[in-house]
């Protein structure tokens, strides 16, 4: 409440006024507890996953499958010198790939059948896509590792352009068969190097899609592919 003090003793009356803020702490406190009471408290959902255990599975012969499975593209790109510590301007992207675990390793079969995995398996390929009519570059790669999965994915595409089944059944019988661990489906390891570009790594995860590839992750360089790829530039130097 407002309260006026009025001067008594001199010529001009002077008012002083005061402002009583008490009744406003509690109509705050009451708004407070209001607003308590009446919000919707937010839970936090967590996702559950099931995962599948591998008690009865032999160590050895899991990583035997996941090596002979596994494709390994590595991007790099050829640049200007560095100005004022910023990358130099890209001249030339380039791709690579192995299949396998890189350095070798005794007892675990390459897509060769040569019972190891030597340092001499990358290969160096281009972002062809198709030409022609036909598939080339790493686009061939990945659809002749995938190829069960691409033919299957290729009918159900015919049907849906037939206007045969609608969007949504072919998106779920995609990710079916996308899935599907009966057919056999590589693992794709994407990596790149400090010189890299950007469209290259984009590039990479496009053919992904393209090529219904389900299971690919990217990862970080390490030693053995640093020196699997400077013995490369070494023994195939670049134009």
């Amino acid at each position: 409440m407002a309260q006026v003090n009025e001067g008594g003793n001199s010529r001009q009356k002077k008012m002083q006024i005061h402002v009583d803020f008490t009744p406003m702490v509690d109509m705050n406190m009451l708004l407070i507890t209001f607003f308590m009471l009446c919000t919707t408290m937010i839970k936090s959902q967590t996702l559950q996953i099931s995962l599948p255990t591998n008690d009865k599975v032999d160590q050895t012969e899991q990583n035997k499958v996941k090596q002979s499975e596994a494709i390994t593209i590595i991007v790099d790109s050829e640049r200007d010198e560095a100005i004022d510590g910023k990358p130099g301007t890209v001249k030339k992207n380039y791709v690579y790939y192995y299949e396998g675990k890189a350095g070798g390793e005794l007892g675990v079969e390459d897509a060769d059948g040569n019972g190891f995995i030597d340092n001499n398996n990358l290969k160096e390929i281009e972002f062809l896509g198709n030409a022609n009519g036909q598939t080339q570059g790493i686009r061939k790669i990945l659809r002749k590792r995938n190829e069960k999965v691409v033919e299957k994915i290729d009918v159900l595409k015919a049907e849906w352009r037939d206007k045969k089944i609608t969007d949504e059944e072919y998106q779920a019988e995609a990710r079916k068969i996308r899935n599907d661990s009966t057919l056999k489906r590589p693992t794709v390891i994407i990596k790149a190097t400090p010189n890299a570009s950007y469209e290259t790594l984009v590039n990479a995860l496009d053919e992904m899609q393209i090529n219904s590839i389900s299971k690919y992750q990217i990862d970080n360089m390490n030693a053995n592919d640093s020196a699997l790829l400077l013995d490369y530039i070494k023994a195939h130097p670049r134009k």
